[in-house]
This record gives C-alpha cells, structure tokens and sequence, in this order.
C-alpha cells in the first residue's frame, strides 16, 4: 500500500486552494490500489490532502507535532481538524510541548520517513520560518523521496 505525505502552505486564497484541491485529488486518483495518507492536519494543503485520502477511501494517518499543536491552530480550523482526527487510522504524537518551529520540522522529518513520496503544496520559494514546506521539501529530496509539487500556474499566496 503506497504510503504519501504532504506539506505544504497554510492560508491559502480560495482559487487557489480549489486548483490545489483538484490536482491533489488527481495525483491520489492515479494511485493503483489502497492508499495512505500522512498528515499533520494544519489548515490549508494537509486539510485538502486529508479530505482527499479519506474520499479516494485511503486510511490517513496523522502526525502531531507537539501537544499544544491543536490550540496553535487557528480556532475556526478546530472542528475540521477534530473531525479529520476522529477519522484517522492511525495517531502518531511527537514529544513536544509547544507547538514550535522545531517541533513543526520534527514533525515533516516523521513525514518524510514513514513514506514512499510526498506530495508538497508549494511556490518553490524558502520557507518563511524553519520548519516549512522548503525545508521540509528540502528534507524529502535529501532522503531521495520522490516529490511531487502541486501549485497552481500564476498563483500567488
């Protein structure tokens, strides 16, 4: 069973994140059998990916970075993630206390290690603070997981 992760921006502006949402989906489609799904369940690319591993009938697992992970989270993200957390099949809790660009990369190396690819929701640009999507796209391309960037043409975040 392929096993693939995400990263990938947060906030992401509406046409935006509906171009993201049917590419996504798209790569999932072409995978030939079950598949699961890793994500840290942060508003934006891993919410879209989650939703779609769940609807292609995939187990998603989750990785929480740290315990204060959740309350870090924008609260009108709280029942979307609450709900995806009720669905996963699997809950994998890092040691961190504080939700903390250390612990946000810990979590993208856990990520990047229990997969066979990583689907990363990206600009192509450096990473705005340590522990982002180019680090964590970085992280996956010296381990020699394959990559697959999904990013709209012309769009902005």
């Amino acid at each position: 069973m392929p096993r693939i992760a995400v990263t990938g921006h947060r906030q992401l502006p509406a046409d935006v994140e509906r171009a993201v949402d049917t590419a996504v989906r798209a790569r999932l489609a072409a995978v030939a059998g079950p598949l699961t799904g890793l994500s840290c369940l942060a508003d934006g690319a891993d919410t879209l990916f989650a939703r779609a591993v769940l609807d292609a009938g995939g187990d998603l697992e989750v990785v929480v970075p740290a315990a204060g992970y959740r309350d870090a989270l924008p609260a009108g993200h709280h029942d979307a993630y609450d709900a995806l957390m009720a669905a996963a099949a699997r809950i994998h809790r890092l040691a961190h206390r504080a939700s903390s660009p250390a612990a946000h990369m810990d979590a993208g190396r856990h990520l990047v290690d229990h997969c066979d690819e990583v689907v990363a929701v990206w600009d192509g640009r450096p990473a705005r603070g340590y522990g982002g999507t180019a680090d964590i796209v970085g992280y996956a391309r010296s381990r020699r997981r394959p990559v697959t960037v999904v990013w709209p043409a012309g769009a902005a975040r």
